[in-house]
């Protein structure tokens, strides 16, 4: 009968303990449920919430960029080098970071050459044009073209309208592909030394 008691009071003792850790685990399980609804946190979220929604409000409320309003202006001229290539030198009142696409074609052959340049504190250059033995004698179209705001920096778009709105003046016209108002300046230049004597409303440049 003693050795069965003390079996006994043993076994109260392993209770008595998993039952205090038992109740020390129930505890900590309560004390971590009650800081998950602590009113100060949620008071923190929430006002990280109104932070991050009046932030978004001040980015909505960013004032656009001024729309051009001028008249678009377009002026360029062009000038060999010394290997009898082309290069096209300009400028513009549109604004700085305007994609141009500079096209200059060969009146006796149909032939295109192109390039893309920037405005860049109101001016532009583009060449040069030609093969390696440059230009032949003859006439040539230059033209000077502003895209699509599509394909515009998203700076320009905003002064200029995202399908061109803003536009205006005599070198604006209709998107062929239907993507808004462009504008558009077109020049003759004639290379070589027969061309002289031309009476036609082109501009002449002499190789000498």
């Amino acid at each position: 009968m003693k050795g069965w008691c003390r079996r006994s009071g043993i076994g109260r003792v392993y209770t008595a303990r998993l039952e205090l850790l038992v109740l020390v685990l129930v505890l900590v399980l309560v004390g971590c449920s009650g800081s998950e609804n602590d009113p100060e946190a949620d008071q923190q979220s929430a006002q990280t919430s109104e932070v991050d929604e009046t932030g978004e409000q001040e980015r909505r409320n960013i004032p656009a960029a001024d729309p051009f309003d001028e008249p678009v202006e377009i002026e360029f001229e062009a000038n060999l080098r010394s290997d009898r290539r082309l290069m096209v030198e300009g400028r513009s009142n549109l604004p700085d970071g305007a994609q141009f696409q500079v096209v200059v074609e060969r009146e006796a052959s149909g032939v295109r050459m192109q390039s893309r340049t920037f405005l860049e504190e109101g001016r532009f250059v583009a060449g040069p044009f030609g093969s390696g033995s440059g230009l032949p004698d003859g006439g040539y179209r230059i033209t000077v073209n502003l895209p699509e705001a599509t394909v515009q920096p998203e700076d320009v778009q905003q002064r200029i309208g995202q399908e061109g709105e803003h536009l205006s003046g005599p070198l604006v016209g209709t998107s062929r592909h239907g993507l808004g108002r462009v504008a558009s300046a077109t020049r003759r230049f004639l290379v070589g030394n027969e061309t002289r004597r031309t009476s036609d409303q082109v501009d002449v440049i002499i190789v000498d």
